[in-house]
């Protein structure tokens, strides 16, 4: 179909205009900290030596770092751990020079009020599931994760609550919801995605039907509180990576590749605690495996990036622009998700379609 036909439809022209207006974003990502309360199962950051770097504790050397990172063209940045409420200075210093960006915690301390990022806070599971997958460095598990979370975040704007399907958790997040929807807050899913070399089982297929169903669930019961779309559902539970459905955009992928990289991959590097990157672990998640990656983070960028993909059928591109539109409600504060444009129950997009596409990547 082609792309101006597409426009020609007022409700898909109007959501196109509001996504468009935030195609300038350039992000990087930038670890805070080395140093975290809990070990979570198949924790990204204490996968490969991260976690052995030497933090830069100077608030001044901060403050000139994200200034220069600000003039390579930066717009947004993405904070992350270890656990980044722990390097409190270091966010200060990054909101001083970059207007918009996410702080991903585990809430079990309160960031500053005044930082106006948003604020990712990690679930894992209910009152007992969470606990026993996230214990603290010490091996002691902490009750009620999420009451401490609700705590010090209560009447927040900022945060968006972020749930990790596992395989093991789905029928733990029905009471989940329920709390944070009680509590006036947000959420969206995540589904894990085990590090290189990660010693646990990969999701099966019969697992990641179950987690789409309880995605779908989630989105037509909770519409005010679950910031999802059905075409998130379906391409984080595929049998595909997203790798392998669209071509992973990050400079790590290209990397691996022997490519040049593109878009993205010409402006976003990881830093560590140390100021320093390797392109070679330039990604959004460093140290997962491409081949089973469905990150809600990885998506955001990957399946942004392949609009192209996405004009065959007005369904298709329907899909994308919630699938963008999403992925915006969750990382930028402020903004007001529209209302859903594709209305499938997750068996009448078709997939198939959108694999045929797919073969066009590189």
């Amino acid at each position: 179909m082609h792309f101006t036909e597409l426009l020609e439809q007022p409700e898909i022209l109007d959501c196109y205009r509001k996504v468009k207006r935030y195609f300038y974003l350039r992000e990087s990502a930038y670890d805070v900290s080395s140093k975290c309360q809990l070990r979570c199962e198949g924790c990204y950051y204490f996968q490969g030596d991260k976690y052995t770097t030497q933090d830069v504790v100077s608030a001044d050397v901060w403050r000139q770092f994200f200034v220069a990172e600000r003039d390579r063209g930066i717009t947004y940045a993405v904070l992350a751990g270890a656990e980044p409420s722990l390097g409190p200075h270091v966010l200060s210093a990054c909101f001083e020079s970059i207007a918009m960006g996410t702080i991903a915690s585990n809430g079990l301390r309160k960031i500053d009020p005044g930082i106006r990022y948003r604020v990712h806070l990690s679930v894992w599971g209910d009152a007992e599931g969470d606990s026993i997958l996230r214990p603290t460095a010490g091996g002691r598990q902490i009750p009620n994760i999420l009451d401490t979370q609700l705590q010090n975040y209560r009447n927040d704007d900022r945060v968006v609550f972020v749930y990790t399907f596992n395989g093991a958790n789905t029928d733990q997040v029905d009471s989940v919801v329920r709390l944070i929807e009680s509590e006036g807050h947000k959420i969206t899913f995540n589904v894990f995605s085990p590090p290189v070399d990660y010693p646990g089982p990969r999701l099966s297929e019969k697992q990641r039907e179950r987690i789409r169903r309880k995605m779908l669930d989630m989105i037509n019961r909770f519409p005010n509180t679950v910031l999802y779309s059905v075409y998130n559902a379906l391409v984080h539970t595929d049998d595909k990576s997203l790798d392998e459905q669209f071509g992973c955009v990050y400079p790590r992928a290209a990397s691996l590749r022997g490519k040049v990289p593109r878009g993205i991959g010409q402006t976003f590097r990881s830093y560590r605690t140390d100021l320093t990157h390797l392109v070679g672990n330039d990604c959004c998640v460093p140290d997962t495996d491409c081949s089973a990656c469905r990150h809600y983070a990885a998506g955001s960028a990957i399946v942004t990036a392949r609009m192209g993909l996405h004009t065959e059928t007005a369904d298709l591109f329907r899909a994308w622009l919630d699938y963008v539109d999403t992925y915006l409600s969750v990382w930028v504060l402020g903004y007001q998700r529209n209302r859903r444009l594709y209305n499938g129950n997750g068996d009448s997009l078709s997939i198939r379609s959108a694999r045929t596409l797919l073969t066009r990547v590189e």
